[in-house]
């Protein structure tokens, strides 16, 4: 073999060779960010799955808080909405600000229901409504973590496919930059669900 034909064979099987690797890469830090979603799509699954509960155990004491009850109840179901759609696009900018606005909502009406607990020291003393807020505060802190964990899931897969020449392989592959899960802009709803025990 002549020695022009092993630089054009190396001018080709290298970029090739590389251009492999950096799609395997991509692939890699795409399935990470999709399995850090899982991980808030659980948590958000555990907050959705504590709150009939909650208004369960409430109910009978805030009887004639049934407007509140129910705010909660159609907060929820729209939350599980929207985390199904985020659920099957994950990093869709539309899908995470719709999911961020739907939970941000829950929240705000779950810190309406907990506050007219702290009103009711009978309600406050219930064994059933003490586990279930504390399991919400945990679940917060958990739910908290795992959008940490997704943002940086996001930035890294956003690096790896955004930085030059590796950009140019992600454009002809079909890879684009994923969205990072941000706060809701509502002040109200930015609060966290409060939690008294």
């Amino acid at each position: 073999m002549s020695t022009g034909l092993i630089v054009l064979a190396a001018f080709f099987v290298v970029p090739l060779f590389w251009g492999v690797s950096r799609f395997n890469a991509f692939v890699a830090a795409r399935n990470q960010m999709d399995n850090a979603f899982a991980q808030i799509d659980v948590q958000l699954k555990r907050r959705h799955d504590l709150v009939p509960g909650l208004v369960n155990a409430t109910k009978a004491y805030l009887a004639h808080e049934r407007d509140t009850l129910e705010a909660v109840t159609a907060a929820r179901q729209r939350a599980v909405d929207a985390q199904g759609i985020a659920k099957r696009r994950v990093g869709s900018e539309g899908a995470l600000a719709a999911l961020a606005t739907a939970e941000g909502e829950l929240v705000g009406q779950l810190s309406r229901l907990l506050a007219l607990v702290e009103a009711y020291p009978a309600l406050q003393a219930d064994e059933t409504v003490a586990r279930l807020t504390e399991e919400l505060g945990s679940t917060e802190n958990r739910i908290a973590f795992a959008r940490q964990t997704f943002n940086d899931q996001v930035l890294s897969y956003n690096n790896a496919i955004e930085v030059f020449p590796a950009s140019i392989v992600a454009a002809l592959t079909g890879f684009r930059s994923a969205s990072m899960m941000r706060a809701t802009q509502d002040s109200a709803q930015r609060t966290a669900v409060l939690v008294a025990l």
